[in-house]
């Protein structure tokens, strides 16, 4: 939604803005005027300009600005500009005009749909003092159309001449912005929408104190004060708990009123119109009009270099381990898709269900995730986008400072510089031509088996685990793969290689053309860490070892290998099993950021001219150094001749000085011997 809505969605009182748009003559004009003035005019221009409703004719008291507008084809295009900036929309037509009725469905609602205005739609009948007294019901008018589009908020007749319902139709169009029903209420359905389930499911958790599952009598007066700042009476209670359990026998038990119950309720408020009873509740506990948390209940914008990565600090590991303990229902060391989804069930949704995320961890035999693959993909999110990590975080339970659970990591050249780096997470990008290997690499290392045939790689894609470290801890390593067609574009961006912590070229061993292209990207890749400094450590994969290789491949290998300064290439088979410790010499490659960087013969040339540049500046500081000192000797003999004897004598009494030639020799020397 554009302006009020927008707004609104963080909790804050802003102007709603409603278009009145219809047909040439059904009263759009006089709606407008006769509610804002309380009286019919006797004469109404054509367009109106903008009007602004008093702001006590509602009880939320948000002001709204009504805009008026021309159906004329020659207005047409402000027509579209205005709608495109509604936050709510009153479509007119006359109620003793069948045929602007008929427009609705006809060219206005599908106008609305083309243009993609996705706001509350409020179809109003103007003129209801004229209409035939043998028409038929708007229910029966509006109902087919209602179904068929269902932006429609809901609908109603009006007459500015007699002044009936003007009012109304206003405060259902306000009242749609404020408190819309699409968010919450599936009307074909007649039940809560599953985002909102999931909302109100969280709020009874955090409102159920002693975790008995069910609110009880003070749970209940707590949650009422803390939304509507009034308690309830205990007769009050006694009436809500007797309404649910006339109607739902299990929305209450001995301990007071259930999820199940407290779900009826909210769900009973909905269809008797009370919106703004659920909406109340959800935006105090921070949730805006897509019932997510609001901005300002996440973390603040995250300031970072392009060489630094964000991790999950070990309050926020130590805490989703004891979430997965809490939800490994059947204790069996993993979570199966139903402990998984319960997990989930307080969030929006399930954040790995679709790509990146989805199949990046490894799971065991029976599809289930064991929690070094849980902890995998919660440091792919934190990695990949943190806000949303933390965001979820917190859905599942996170109650300390949103902050506290993300680190941001040294800058890579910092590392570099130290000659290891203190990240816990690595990323490596997979490079390597078609049919190379690269997605077996990948499946091998979450636990894949080995799939013959080629299925190309069309989009990027992710595999995340644990790899145990010599001294008995884990690390988290990431492979992105990386496809051919993509690097092209990965490159034209100067920071593409920046959150790259190692680059792994793979390519076919059996195949020449296949290790041509795999160098071919080597350069590549190296060239433009060279020029953006943004180097990187590589390692050349030879897969496919269960094959003979191409004649030529220990020479080649060699020369590469030796020309550009990295390790030779790795020989692995997914195919046997035979890994080579690839992943353990990935995360040592990635520990050691200063090692494994590859030089192209641009990059040599470019250094060796850096060095003659600096021993040139160092041999003009010499020169410079050398008349510096001259003239500070030339300066001190000169005062030496115009000495008279009487001073000369005196200072014959001071401390004797050094003699300036001496200190000319002596810086001399000392910086050849630097050169």
């Amino acid at each position: 939604m554009a302006g009020g809505a927008s707004a609104l969605n963080s909790n804050s009182t802003t102007t709603i803005r409603i278009v009145v748009a219809g047909d040439r003559g059904t009263g759009k004009s006089s709606l407008i005027v006769t509610a804002a003035a309380e009286a019919f005019p006797a004469n109404v221009p054509p367009v109106l300009p903008p009007t602004r409703l008093p702001e006590d004719m509602f009880p939320d008291r948000v002001p709204v600005n009504v805009i008026d507008t021309s159906a004329s084809m020659e207005n047409r295009g402000r027509l579209a500009e205005e709608l495109k900036s509604a936050d709510a929309v009153v479509l007119t037509y006359a109620c003793d005009k069948p045929s602007t009725l008929d427009r609705l469905s006809t060219f206005w609602l599908p106008e609305l749909r083309r243009l993609e205005v996705k706001v509350p739609v409020i179809v109003v009948g103007c003129k209801l003092d004229l209409r035939d007294e043998q028409a038929v019901s708007l229910e029966q008018v509006m109902s087919p159309i209602m179904q068929q589009f269902r932006e429609i908020e809901t609908c109603i007749e009006c007459s500015a001449f007699k002044h009936i319902q003007l009012p109304e139709v206003f405060y259902y169009a306000q009242k749609a912005v404020l408190h819309p029903t699409a968010p919450l209420f599936d009307q074909e359905a007649q039940t809560l929408k599953p985002r909102c389930v999931r909302a109100l499911k969280r709020i009874f958790i955090l409102c159920d104190n002693d975790r008995d599952g069910a609110l009880s009598d003070a749970e209940l007066n707590d949650f009422q004060v803390k939304c509507f700042n009034a308690p309830l009476q205990p007769s009050e209670i006694v009436g809500v708990k007797r309404v649910v359990q006339d109607k739902l026998s299990e929305g209450v038990n001995e301990n007071g009123l259930t999820l199940t119950g407290f779900l009826f309720l909210h769900a009973l408020f909905i269809e008797k119109g009370r919106l703004e009873t659920t909406w109340t509740v959800l935006r105090k506990f921070g949730y805006n009009n897509d019932i997510r948390l609001s901005d300002d209940q996440l973390l603040p914008p995250i300031t970072r270099s392009p060489d630094q990565s964000i991790e999950l600090t070990s309050e926020a590991v130590e805490f989703l381990r004891g979430v997965f303990s809490l939800f490994d229902i059947d204790g069996d060391g993993a979570l199966n898709e139903l402990e998984l989804e319960d997990l989930f069930s307080t969030a929006p949704e399930n954040p790995w269900s679709e790509a990146p995320y989805a199949n990046a961890a490894e799971k065991n035999a029976l599809e289930r995730l064991s929690l070094d693959g849980f902890l995998s993909q919660w440091a792919l999110m934190t990695l990949l986008d943190p806000i949303r990590s933390v965001e979820n975080l917190i859905y599942i339970g996170y109650a300390d400072d949103p902050s506290s659970a993300i680190r941001v990591t040294r800058k890579r050249r910092v590392d570099r510089n130290k000659k290891h780096s203190d990240r816990n997470v690595f990323q490596c990008f997979v490079f390597g031509p078609k049919e190379s290997g690269k997605s077996s690499l990948l499946n091998s290392f979450v636990g894949r088996p080995f799939v013959e045939g080629y299925t190309p790689t069309i989009e990027e894609r992710y595999a995340v685990n644990v790899v145990d470290q010599p001294d008995g801890t884990k690390k988290t390593l990431i492979l992105r793969e990386i496809p051919e067609d993509a690097i092209e574009k990965l490159l034209l961006n100067k920071d593409a290689l920046a959150a790259c912590d190692i680059a792994v070229f793979v390519h076919d061993s059996s195949k020449e053309s296949s290790w041509i292209r795999a160098t071919e990207l080597l350069v590549e890749i190296a060239s433009h860490g060279e020029s953006t400094g943004y180097e990187v450590p590589c390692l050349i994969v030879a897969a496919k070892d269960d094959f003979d290789p191409y004649p030529t491949a220990i020479q080649d290998s060699t020369r590469v290998s030796q020309d550009m300064g990295i390790e030779a290439p790795i020989p692995i088979s997914t195919k046997l099993g035979d890994f080579n410790n690839i992943f353990g010499r990935i995360m040592r490659a990635a520990e050691h950021p200063h090692l494994s960087i590859p030089e192209t013969e641009a990059g040599k040339t470019r250094k060796h001219y850096h060095r003659l540049l600096n021993r040139s500046l160092m041999v003009v500081s010499v020169g410079a150094a050398v008349a510096v000192v001259g003239l500070a000797a030339y300066r001190v003999n000169s005062k030496d001749l115009l000495d008279t004897p009487e001073l000369q004598k005196t200072r014959r009494c001071k401390l004797s000085k050094p003699d300036p030639i001496d200190l000319f020799h002596n810086l001399i020397i000392s910086i050849w011997i630097h050169i």
